[in-house]
């Protein structure tokens, strides 16, 4: 090799490393000016959508004993973070309904991913329930809440089996569907190797189906939430389900809204919540924005 080479791919081995050094500060500097903009964007929004309704109820271009208006919607939130609501506390009436859609989502979440994951892997029972689950999953979930309160009573059961239902469909079809997704590859060459069907289905199928189970998590949540305000709201002793009933019966647009805010923002931090526990479980995958 020519000496007169050397010192030319020296320098370029140089120039690439420090060029490689140099860039991730750059992109972390792009990262977080995006990072910025979207941020200052969403809050621009959110001010122009609440400025706009709260002078177009001012002036009387929309109703506001109907639509209300944002200062009167964070003056009845004031008013019930204070000095609580009739039925006591505001903390003591979103625990109620948290506990009643926790509890629902955690049944709906496991029962669906055990059904999936089960239906997933046998053909044959697959085949037995699959028709019974195509039927059950017609019926308007929202309509039982009625019976549900017929069976259970006023009492958390009936708001935790509206959850339940709700909760249990869309995580079992994702789970269902992320077993039947399994790379075969993988299945063939853990049979070659000697396993048998338990380890099959606990080191490669659920494995594999987690990522399809995850993202019916993001989604269940809100609907344990759902569940368990629609219970309340047809009968219960308390819970924010039941707020939005009594703000309703009272002609209370503001109460309604608030309690619509107050269950926007507890759904907003599972969601966070959520988000980060996928995030630690997912370390290895790349974002998605290829980030």
């Amino acid at each position: 090799m020519s000496p007169e080479i050397l010192p030319e791919t020296a320098v370029a081995a140089r120039t690439a490393e420090k060029t490689g050094v140099d860039r991730s500060p750059a992109r972390a500097r792009a990262a977080r000016r995006r990072t910025l903009l979207v941020t200052a964007a969403r809050v621009l929004v959110l001010v122009l959508v609440l400025g706009l309704w709260e002078l177009l109820s001012r002036t009387e271009v929309i109703d506001p004993f109907n639509f209300s208006m944002p200062s009167k919607i964070w003056e009845q939130t004031w008013t019930w973070i204070t000095h609580g609501t009739a039925l006591g506390s505001l903390g003591e009436q979103i625990w109620y309904t948290l506990q009643e859609a926790l509890l629902g989502w955690v049944f709906g979440v496991v029962a669906g991913v055990v059904l999936g994951i089960a239906l997933g892997r046998i053909a044959f029972l697959a085949d037995i329930l699959g028709p019974y689950i195509k039927v059950l999953n017609s019926i308007p979930r929202i309509v039982l809440a009625p019976i549900f309160v017929i069976w259970f009573g006023l009492g958390p059961a009936s708001k935790i089996a509206s959850a339940v239902v709700l909760v249990f469909f869309p995580v079992f079809f994702n789970a269902f569907q992320g077993a039947r997704e399994v790379d075969r590859n993988l299945v063939a060459n853990a049979r070659i190797l000697g396993a048998g069907d338990r380890w099959v289905t606990f080191q490669v199928v659920i494995p594999s189906a987690t990522s399809w189970i995850f993202t019916s998590l993001h989604v269940s949540f809100g609907f344990a939430l759902i569940g368990a305000i629609v219970g309340e709201y047809i009968g219960a002793t308390k819970g924010i389900g039941l707020l939005v009933a009594q703000s309703q019966g009272t002609f209370n647009a503001a109460g309604v809204y608030a309690a619509m805010v107050i269950l926007a923002a507890v759904a907003l931090v599972a969601e966070g919540l959520l988000t980060f526990a996928e995030r630690r479980i997912f370390r290895w995958k790349p974002p998605a924005d290829g980030r």
